[in-house]
């Protein structure tokens, strides 16, 4: 103002509310590229334990390979028992079980999936201790029970054993042995199978059930039938 005294520059304090609202207005923002980004979202995988043994083929022929491990991982300890239970000796189950996962892996486009995947990979399983027994041609054939007798549910399976026998019990138990094969030969195709993976390999109902696709009551009556029937065939043998 002319002619009278200045007035004295007024100095905000920072306590005060309009000195708080300039600092805000004023202060220098973060450069963009100092911000730290939002963290992205975590990606859930597949819940593969919950997979069944159809989910896993699929998922596998549409290009997950790691299904096909998941499914070794998931059988491989049950194709070497059901193997070592068919053949008797350890170390071929284990060769054999790594032969049924080479015929899946070589074959698994062709499985018919509306069928179930343990069916198919034990009747694989099955084919290949049946061939393996045939091929024994040193081991004899031991029958454990009279075959004219009546079968029980928890009875040991036909086997076969490396033995030391003299020369003369080793030619008897090779003719019984071919007397069982061919008397097998006779019985009707539906009743060999049955008999075959109960009295030869040594499979639970349950396990020729899923082998052979068919219920439990079926599978008892077949098998008995092929009893009674390979029983008369072999009898006259016996005698």
């Amino acid at each position: 103002m002319t002619g009278g005294t200045p007035m004295p520059a007024t100095r905000l304090s920072s306590e005060s509310p309009v000195a708080r609202k300039h600092l805000r207005l004023h202060a220098p923002r973060p450069h963009a590229s100092l911000v730290a980004p939002a963290p992205a979202p975590v990606q859930q995988g597949p819940n593969y334990a919950e997979y069944r043994d159809n989910d896993l083929v699929r998922a596998y022929l549409a290009g997950d390979r790691s299904c096909f491990r998941r499914l070794v991982e998931r059988y491989q300890g049950r194709m070497v028992n059901f193997l070592y239970r068919s053949i008797g000796d350890r170390e071929r189950a284990e060769d054999l079980a790594q032969e049924v996962f080479i015929r899946v892996y070589k074959h698994l486009h062709r499985f018919d999936q509306e069928k179930k995947f343990s069916t198919w990979i034990y009747t694989i399983a099955s084919n290949l201790a049946k061939n393996e027994l045939r091929n024994r041609s040193r081991n004899p054939l031991v029958l454990f029970q009279t075959l004219t007798s009546q079968w029980s549910d928890d009875h040991r399976p036909l086997q076969f054993e490396d033995s030391s026998y003299r020369p003369d019990d080793l030619f008897r138990k090779r003719q019984l042995r071919e007397m069982v094969e061919s008397a097998v030969e006779q019985l009707p195709k539906h009743h060999k199978l049955v008999f075959v993976l109960r009295e030869i390999e040594g499979k639970s109902y349950e396990e020729i059930s899923d082998i052979t696709d068919t219920n439990l009551g079926t599978v008892k009556s077949r098998l008995n039938r092929a009893r009674h029937n390979f029983a008369e065939i072999i009898a006259p043998h016996l005698e």
